[in-house]
């Protein structure tokens, strides 16, 4: 390698990590969280922001609002932002069905941006990692965007530069049913990987600078994006294979294949066991992806009924010792330097003794006894995905949107 060349990477890898935080003597590992830059890579939490007399600034009661995340929390729990998702459920593959995710999508990216502006006091949004750092900067909260499924593109790429506009800087090609880009790793194989409309979309992902997602791909389709793709990749919520044996978690050698090429593995609570969606469980589920369209009444029954499943149907049979006994062996596998989180917030994550983000110190305090250094979680906890979203627009071509 040129020394020129060397000197480059190394003032990239400089400028994009966030910095460590000066050791205190004997200090409470919940003091360190709150001085850490602290992201999540998936946030569900757009799905409330269109509910009917609901408040992201408000103190929630979970006896009666089952949300994780809201500014209140954020602030108590040391979150100091992340990636908000525009979740699109999949539909048909036809013109028809294109055309309504594409309407929905928008609308969710609107709703994004107004719920945001009406608390820019205390929240703004993010393109780029100096928008984060500039704003943990000024005591504000980072809301980055992110596309969970692409199917809403349809077949014209072109879709992708609109997103970016508005302000999408995380994608994922699909979610748990394959679609006209890729094969889900909840689906039977069709495409055996990408789609050859799958491998344009990582070309057109690279050319704008948006960070792709391997999240919800398959096995095969993670190969090929890792392959194909000119900057690193992540992973925005998985789970470790070997913690359970499930096509949604990535497996030890592709978590070092992943590493070796710059990317992370944004760590989740979810599929240490089986999703339990047996009987009432399902249907409540079912209805909770649709709380918007819900009465603040029929808001808190769905709540309180919630509540009551957890105490003899929980979603998933694991709890915090079981995740961080996952989380710790990840990052062995991974290193430090390849490690952040994405735990599924609002979409199904969280588990006992982990329930929301006021539970994320507690995740701090485990890595300092295992002996990771503050050095460490200030990568794992922000830095690498910064230097990721960096990585990503450095990357894109001078023609980007």
């Amino acid at each position: 390698m040129r020394r020129s060349a060397l000197a480059a990477l190394l003032l990239l890898g400089a400028c994009s990590t966030a910095p460590a935080p000066p050791p205190q003597p004997g200090e409470d590992p919940a003091a360190l969280h709150k001085r850490l830059l602290v992201l999540d890579t998936h946030l569900d939490t757009p799905m409330h922001f269109g509910r009917p007399g609901w408040d992201f600034g408000a103190t929630h009661d979970p006896a009666t609002d089952i949300v994780q995340v809201d500014l209140q929390r954020m602030e108590a729990g040391a979150l100091d932002g992340g990636f908000f998702a525009i979740y699109t459920d999949q539909g048909p593959l036809t013109p028809e069905g294109y055309a309504a995710a594409l309407a929905f999508a928008r609308k969710r990216s609107d709703v994004i941006d107004t719920t945001l502006a009406g608390f820019s006091t205390r929240i703004a949004s993010a393109l780029t990692a100096d928008d984060a750092r500039r704003l943990n900067g000024e005591n504000r909260l980072i809301a980055f965007k992110s596309m969970e499924n692409s199917y809403p593109l349809g077949e014209d790429l072109s879709l992708l530069a609109e997103f970016h506009r508005r302000g999408v800087r995380l994608a994922g090609p699909v979610h748990g049913k394959n679609n006209q880009f890729a094969d889900s790793s909840g689906d039977k194989p069709r495409w055996n990987g990408l789609s050859p409309l799958g491998r344009q979309w990582v070309a057109e992902m690279n050319r704008l600078g948006m960070v792709i997602d391997a999240s919800h791909a398959s096995d095969a389709a993670f190969d090929q994006m890792l392959e194909l793709s000119k900057a690193p990749i992540l992973l925005s919520h998985s789970s470790g294979r070997a913690a359970y044996d499930h096509p949604r978690n990535l497996d030890d050698a592709r978590i070092r294949k992943l590493a070796a090429k710059g990317g992370a593995i944004c760590i989740s609570t979810i599929f240490l066991s089986e999703l339990n969606l047996a009987g009432e469980r399902g249907k409540l589920f079912a209805k909770y992806e649709q709380i918007a369209t819900l009465s603040p009444a029929e808001q808190v029954a769905l709540a309180r009924r919630w509540r009551e499943l957890d105490k003899t149907q929980p979603l998933w049979n694991a709890d915090f010792e079981r995740y961080m006994q996952m989380v710790l062996h990840v990052i062995k596998v991974a290193g430090p330097d390849h490690v952040c989180f994405g735990a599924d917030w609002d979409g199904g994550g969280g588990l006992p003794g982990i329930e929301d983000i006021s539970a994320l110190p507690k995740v701090t305090a485990r890595l300092k006894q295992a002996g990771y250094s503050d050095a460490d979680l200030a990568k794992m906890w922000g830095g690498n995905i910064l230097r990721i979203v960096e990585q990503a627009r450095r990357a894109s071509t001078p023609a980007r949107e």
